[in-house]
């Protein structure tokens, strides 16, 4: 029986023994990203200059205390901004030659001065409203969270879930068709949530039972439901409008106190139903899955479906059942797009953003407090893409509607590097 290590090799001595030895590798992955990053923002700087004062209002009008305007000089502010990106930079490539990790706070740091570097720049004699920004940040990330959720679910007890999109559009249809009917959101959102789980029991069913390819089985539901969605769209929510496609939304709810705090108080604590049932899930999930039985069996289901059939767990059924909760937590993401974001469902409203919420799967390492911030980040883009419009920056329009999908790209193949995910991912599991 031979044994293995992570970073060791075995090396035969002169008087015939095996000894192991350590070796150790350097990843600059991170590194090159990082400098690669510092670069481009220099180049905007140098070959962009811009003049004058960049001014953020860190407080929010309707509150009754309010933090006072922070004005800076844009220029000297930028400069200053990039020497310590570039020396983070260095440190990174520091830690790299010497063979040592590279810390989660560099690059939260280095990510935060960035953006901050690069809306100094962009907001010369301009106004950043900074709760704003945020509150919109939240907002937009709200399906993908939830999408991000279901995905960690599903992987992590071994079934790909490409079908995120189709979840969260017919989330959406579904919530839109109920609460429009029953003039009741609640009711929408179980709509919501039983849309979800009916894309997940197709997808179980083709992918578990008859063993066919997962991502084949994803990519073949999200073609079906957005066919579907948009032929039931045109078919019987246009001609019925006003009695079909005019859902009941949430509306907000405010937290005494908790509301008026600076900054962040309006951004988490004056919300709709949904988002504080987002964050009410993703700590139900997160603890659930490292504290709780049903976490041990799943994440065991995931990574060795053998060793965990010995013992007694039925690794198909738990697969099956798993992967519909997933897909009930998808479905309240898409129920946020027609009973809180936009008053009606439109054709194709997603948009795509499940494949967005499938990338913060991966950059978040099937974790999922980090694919929730993931997702947060993606969705900050997404917002600082319409806050640079108003700003009328000499950034390109095209390019600043790439910005969310350049992200995406960067995030995953940069800074997620050589990641591992749950081992029997993907894989069908046949009983001997």
């Amino acid at each position: 029986m031979s044994t293995s290590l992570p970073d060791a090799t075995q090396v035969e001595r002169s008087d015939g023994t095996i000894q192991l030895a350590v070796v150790k590798e350097r990843h600059f992955k991170a590194p090159i990203v990082l400098a690669v990053l510092t670069v481009l923002l220099g180049a905007i700087v140098l070959f962009v200059p811009r003049d004058g004062t960049s001014t953020f209002r860190l407080g929010d009008p309707s509150q009754s205390f309010a933090l006072p305007n922070v004005a800076l000089p844009t220029a000297v502010t930028c400069w200053v901004l990039l020497a310590v990106l570039a020396l983070l930079t260095v440190w990174a490539f520091w830690l790299a030659w010497s063979y040592r990790r590279q810390p989660l706070w560099l690059t939260i740091a280095f990510g935060i001065l960035g953006v901050f570097a690069f809306l100094v720049w962009a907001a010369a004699d301009g106004l950043v409203p900074v709760s704003s920004l945020l509150f919109g940040a939240v907002s937009l990330s709200v399906p993908l969270v939830f999408g991000a959720l279901g995905g960690v679910i599903g992987e992590r007890v071994g079934v790909v879930n490409v079908a995120i999109e189709g979840q969260l559009l017919l989330g959406a249809f579904s919530a839109a068709l109920l609460s429009s009917i029953t003039g009741n959101p609640f009711v929408g959102l179980i709509g919501a949530m039983v849309g979800g789980v009916l894309v997940a029991f197709v997808l179980a069913a083709f992918a578990i039972k008859y063993l066919v390819d997962q991502v084949i089985v994803g990519v073949v539901l999200n073609v079906l439901v957005t066919g579907l969605t948009g032929f039931l769209y045109g078919a019987l929510l246009v001609p019925n409008e006003q009695q079909l496609n005019q859902p009941e939304r949430f509306g907000r709810i405010q937290i005494p106190l908790l509301s008026e705090i600076p900054i962040v108080g309006p951004v988490l604590f004056n919300q709709t139903f949904i988002v504080y049932l987002m964050f009410i899930a993703v700590a139900l999930v997160a603890w659930g899955l490292y504290r709780t039985r049903w976490g041990l069996r799943l994440r065991a289901v995931g990574e060795h479906p053998q060793a965990a059939d010995t013992v007694g767990i039925k690794v198909n059924t738990s697969r099956f059942w798993n992967v519909t909760l997933a897909g009930a937590i998808a479905g309240i993401g898409g129920a946020y797009f027609t009973l809180v974001s936009v008053p009606q469902f439109g054709k194709d409203m997603t948009a795509g953003l499940g494949f967005i919420a499938l990338a913060a799967v991966i950059f978040g390492r099937w974790d999922p407090i980090r694919a929730t911030f993931a997702a947060l980040l993606f969705g900050f883009a997404t917002n600082l893409q319409n806050l640079l419009t108003v700003l009328k920056t000499p950034v390109p329009s095209e390019f600043m509607l790439m910005l969310p999908y350049v992200v995406t790209i960067l995030a995953v193949a940069g800074f997620a590097g050589q990641i591992r995910g749950p081992a029997a991912s993907g894989k069908p599991y046949i009983k001997e």
